[in-house]
């Protein structure tokens, strides 16, 4: 059976959007981008500099709307891949909670890619402005590393119980 719920977790540079796109289109689902609601919906109104609490509160509305819409779309037997970050074990967590409370299937997919190639996207990235640049400034390396600093990647325990796979890379 095909999960209906995919969560795509990974670091900064990781490859999470590039990846997600290509399983959207593997599985014939949906996928929600929360770096492209947040660009669609508020990045143009964001305070200068960026305000850590001011877009923490507005990804937070942008996650819980997603998974009100991603919810109405796995009801009707299409997958959805949740490109949200998921950085943390709560918000994994959550997900999971919520999939799981509304009878859906979930599989969580983990890209473990190594730091220094993880940078070395991030900068090419920063440079080229490619495809999957959605943010309104370059990431820095000192938002790079305060990530690197907050992340905690999935142990076994919270692999086997999201049916989760690793992508090494």
């Amino acid at each position: 059976m095909i999960a209906l719920i995919h969560l795509v977790s990974g670091s900064t540079g990781a490859g999470k959007t590039t990846y997600a796109v290509a399983l959207t289109e593997r599985l014939k689902g949906v996928r929600f981008s929360i770096d492209e609601w947040m660009a669609a919906l508020f990045w143009m109104d964001a305070p200068q500099p960026i305000e850590s609490a001011w877009a923490m509160a507005r990804v937070e509305r942008c996650m819980d709307h997603i998974w009100t819409t991603a919810l109405q779309v796995a009801c009707r037997n299409v997958p959805c891949v949740l490109d949200l970050g998921l950085g943390q074990r709560v918000h994994r967590d959550k997900f999971a909670k919520l999939a799981k409370d509304a009878g859906l299937s979930l599989q969580l997919h983990f890209l473990d890619v190594p730091a220094a190639e993880r940078w070395r996207r991030v900068q090419s990235r920063n440079d080229e402005k490619a495809q999957t640049y959605q943010l309104p400034f370059d990431v820095t390396r000192e938002m790079f590393d305060f990530v690197e600093g907050i992340f905690e990647p999935p142990d076994a325990v919270e692999l086997a119980a999201g049916n989760g796979i690793t992508i090494r890379g």
